[in-house]
């Protein structure tokens, strides 16, 4: 059983869009999009340096960009399919929920609304690897923190104000280590609550199909099959925790057997290959991966 995942802020790196826009077809695709979403997103993903793809408007629709494009090169039908994060408006169009055209225009309502949000409060999210699972937990609670992504085994991103995240700091729970991101703002928390007002109003006039195939919510690991229902859910994961957990969970229930994360790949098949033993994982970064990608998908038939 086969699952393609698209990976969530964060896992862009500068040009690592460059090589895709050599196969024949993405680039014109990506120029495309850059007028969906009014940004150069051939220039983003190719020439830009970290700082400009860090930016939250920027760096959400280059993902999903990113990704759409991969997945129509590579071509195939999925049993499965997910996003973490942003990368779940991409999970919506592999899943027949929305065009790609509908989710470049979401996502860019979604980044700069995030991107507004976080100007409001200075906050941020910081890395907890590795510790008891319950004593992070309380530890992020006891400093008024929001555990923003529950991602698995060893790691849980805590999120909140500045000086909440100076304080937590501090007094780091017992055999933790923490690791500050690089980030605009504490995303998935209430912090972004004006985000989601915006996002809502725009995909107020959108009619999202029901799902081809199963496809994986970030807010409880469910498999959802309405398509409304998902676009709500859409919605409202601007401000509510990403249950990554909760997905690997629902990975192994379903018997998926083989992962393919797209581009920019890396993180999503890192956290499976801790969690999800057995599972064969294939992380698309170039097209140079694609034929190693389709002789997996061949071996699954």
């Amino acid at each position: 059983m086969l699952l393609i995942t698209a990976p969530g802020q964060g896992a862009q790196t500068p040009g690592f869009l460059s090589p895709w826009l050599e196969v024949p077809g993405v680039a014109d695709r990506i120029a495309g999009w850059s007028d969906v979403v009014g940004l150069d997103l051939v220039r983003y993903g190719t020439t830009a340096d970290a700082d400009e793809i860090k930016d939250t408007a920027v760096a959400q629709p280059l993902l999903v960009a990113a990704a759409i494009a991969a997945f129509e090169v590579l071509g195939v039908t999925p049993d499965v399919v997910a996003g973490h994060s942003v990368g779940e408006l991409g999970a919506a169009v592999m899943a027949g929920v929305l065009s790609a055209e509908e989710a470049l225009a979401l996502v860019a309502v979604r980044g700069r609304g995030m991107a507004s949000a976080a100007a409001i409060t200075r906050t941020g999210m910081t890395a907890v690897l590795g510790g008891d699972r319950e004593e992070v937990l309380a530890s992020i609670g006891k400093h008024g923190l929001t555990p923003a992504n529950i991602n698995g085994n060893g790691q849980i991103v805590a999120a909140g104000t500045l000086e909440q995240l100076a304080a937590f700091a501090e007094e780091p729970p017992a055999k933790a280590r923490l690791r500050p991101l690089a980030v605009a703002g504490a995303f998935h928390t209430e912090h972004m609550a004006p985000a989601v007002a915006a996002l809502e109003e725009a995909a107020a006039g959108i009619t999202p199909k029901d799902p081809q195939v199963k496809l994986v919510s970030n807010r409880d690991g469910a498999v959802v099959t309405s398509g409304t229902e998902f676009l709500s859910r859409l919605v409202g994961q601007v401000s509510a925790p990403v249950r990554w957990d909760s997905c690997t969970a629902t990975f192994a229930d379903l018997g998926v057997t083989a992962i393919i994360e797209l581009p920019p790949s890396g993180t999503l098949v890192g956290l499976a290959r801790r969690d999800l033993k057995g599972v064969q994982l294939l992380g698309l970064k170039t097209p140079d991966e694609l034929d190693a990608a389709r002789k997996l998908i061949e071996g699954l038939s």
